[in-house]
This record gives C-alpha cells, sequence and structure tokens, in this order.
C-alpha cells in the first residue's frame, strides 16, 4: 500500500438502461469512490472488490484514478487531476481513514478506509446504507437528458452533479509497479458536470441531453454533495 498520510431508438435503449440500474430498491443507496492507480502495486485487490460491489444492489462505485504515482515511471491512462484534487480534500477535512494513499475507498464522502481492506469497507457501505437520505427519481427526457426529482430531507446546501463514466475498461500496464499485468476497472470517472444546487427543501433538477453523451462515457450516476468535498447526501445511477 502506497501511504503519503496528511491531515427515439437511442432514447428507448437509455430509457432501458436507466430502468434497469436506477430503480430504487428500498436501502439508501451509498456511493464507493476508490482512489487508485495503476502505478499502484496494491490497487488491483481493491480494483477487483469494487467491481464485485458494483453487482450489488444499492451501491453507486465511483472509481477515480490518482495522478501523483505516475512518477514511479508508469503514466496512468484513466487518471485526472481533480480526482487527485478531491482527494487531498478528503484528507485536509479529516475524520476515520482520511490520507493520500492507494488505493482508498471513501463512503458517502465520509469515512474511508484502505479499498482491499473488503470486510472494513463493507462495515462502513452498511452503516451508511442505514443512513436516510432524500428520494431520488429521475425520468428521460425528450432531449435525451434527464427530469430529477430530488425529495425533501434535512436542511442542507448541496450541490447536484452528474458524473460521467466508463462501465468498464481494461488496461494492459506496461511497465511501473503493475508492469506486465492486465487489469479491469469499473465505472471510471471521466467527467463531472455541476446541473443545480438542492436546499432540503424537494426540487426537480433538469439535467440537460448533452451532459449526458460525454465522450468515452456510457454509465451515469448523479451525486448530491454537501459544499465543496464535503459528505454526500444522495446518490444514484440515473
Amino acid at each position: 500500500m502506497r501511504l503519503i498520510i496528511t491531515a427515439g431508438a437511442a432514447l428507448a435503449i437509455a430509457g432501458a438502461a436507466y430502468a434497469a440500474q436506477g430503480a430504487p430498491t428500498g436501502r439508501t443507496p451509498v456511493a464507493i469512490e476508490l482512489f487508485t492507480s495503476q502505478g499502484c502495486s496494491s490497487c488491483p485487490p481493491a480494483d477487483a472488490i469494487v467491481e464485485q460491489l458494483s453487482k450489488e444492489a444499492n451501491t453507486v462505485i465511483l472509481t477515480r484514478p490518482v495522478t501523483y504515482w505516475d512518477r514511479l515511471g508508469w503514466k496512468d491512462t484513466l487518471a485526472l487531476e481533480s480526482n487527485t484534487d478531491l482527494q487531498n480534500a478528503y484528507a485536509r477535512r479529516g475524520g476515520e481513514g482520511a490520507g493520500v494513499y492507494t488505493p482508498q475507498a471513501v463512503v458517502q464522502g465520509g469515512a474511508g478506509t484502505v479499498g482491499s481492506r473488503q470486510a472494513e469497507l463493507r462495515k462502513l457501505v452498511a452503516a451508511a446504507q442505514n443512513v436516510p437520505g432524500p428520494s431520488v427519481h429521475a425520468s428521460l427526457s425528450a432531449d435525451g437528458g434527464r427530469s430529477v426529482a430530488i425529495g425533501a430531507a434535512d436542511k442542507v446546501s448541496a450541490s447536484v452533479s452528474v458524473i460521467a463514466l466508463r462501465s468498464h475498461v481494461v488496461v494492459r500496464i506496461g511497465s511501473g509497479e503493475n508492469g506486465g499485468r492486465t487489469v479491469r476497472y469499473t465505472n471510471v470517472v471521466v467527467a463531472e458536470t455541476e446541473v443545480g444546487s438542492y436546499t432540503g427543501a424537494a426540487a426537480t433538477i433538469t439535467v440537460p441531453g448533452h451532459v449526458m453523451t460525454q465522450a468515452g462515457a456510457d454509465r451515469y450516476a448523479l451525486v448530491v454533495r454537501s459544499g465543496a468535498a464535503g459528505k454526500i447526501v444522495a446518490a444514484r445511477y440515473i
């Protein structure tokens, strides 16, 4: 483990995809953000765990490859500087499992743990699923976008963002700590677009069609986050 501890037909297809992945099942959907790197030899087990979790109900997987291990001899082909910035912001805020390291799994933008510690991760997920959050329901718009209804909840100042994802990526790593390995990644973050705000009162957010057509993305998640790098109030695939 690497450680640096610091404080028409298209619309029909889209509609079917939403029905398959966005329908509520009773428990609070929980966002799991995995900070990982192709240059980290401890990361592939964590990558495999979130792939498994992605197949289970009420989880929203967001894989966030970081940039700071590029210096070890292999430039991560999926990494975004914004992922590194978010992890650093989480670390500055502190809390359980805080720090700048890979693999790190952060649950609902709050508590974190080493991403390969499956028992600890599942414990955090189970606890988060018992915390009530606002309901989120999305319907397909004529332009391929979404109309998202967010139910009432406790008063909060939050941003609403759509995160574009690549649901499955296979990378053959050429050098560095994982040189010669082929690694599978799940729901890799491609882009994030803020589409509105939420105060705790029931609201309807319009997501334009162009937000749902990011290059390289084939899946999308809606995330309601309290403040910059704050805890996640609600998350759901849309």
